[in-house]
C-alpha cells in the first residue's frame, strides 16, 4: 500500500500544477518560475497576444524558447486560465491579468 502511495506521489504533485506544462529537459521547478515571468510578461502587453510581435516581446521579457511559450499558453488554455480570440489571439485571464 506504501508502495503504490509513493509511486503516485510526483503524479499528483504535477496534477496540481495547472499551468506548469511538461517540457522535456527542462525542471519543473524551473518551468514555474517561467510561468510567473510569463504571467508578468504578458501583462506588460495588455494580457493580449494576437500577432508574432506579442509572442516576440513575452519570449524576449520572459527568457523563454518558441517551444516554452506555446506549451505554457497551451497549458492556460486548457487549464481554462486563458481563452482564444476571434482575431486567433489568446487573453490570458489569470495571475495579474485576472479581471
Amino acid at each position: 500500500m506504501i508502495r503504490k502511495t509513493l509511486i503516485a506521489l510526483p503524479f499528483l504533485a504535477l496534477a496540481a500544477c495547472d499551468d506548469v506544462p511538461y517540457v522535456p529537459g527542462v525542471p519543473m521547478q524551473t518551468m514555474a518560475e517561467k510561468v510567473a515571468a510569463y504571467d508578468l510578461a504578458v501583462a506588460s502587453i495588455g494580457c493580449r497576444m494576437i500577432g508574432e510581435s506579442d509572442y516576440l516581446a513575452v519570449e524576449f521579457q520572459a527568457d523563454l524558447t518558441r517551444e516554452e511559450s506555446v506549451a505554457i499558453t497551451e497549458a492556460k488554455l486548457s487549464s481554462g486560465n486563458a481563452e482564444r480570440l476571434e482575431d486567433g489571439g489568446v487573453l490570458v485571464t489569470n495571475g495579474a491579468c485576472a479581471a
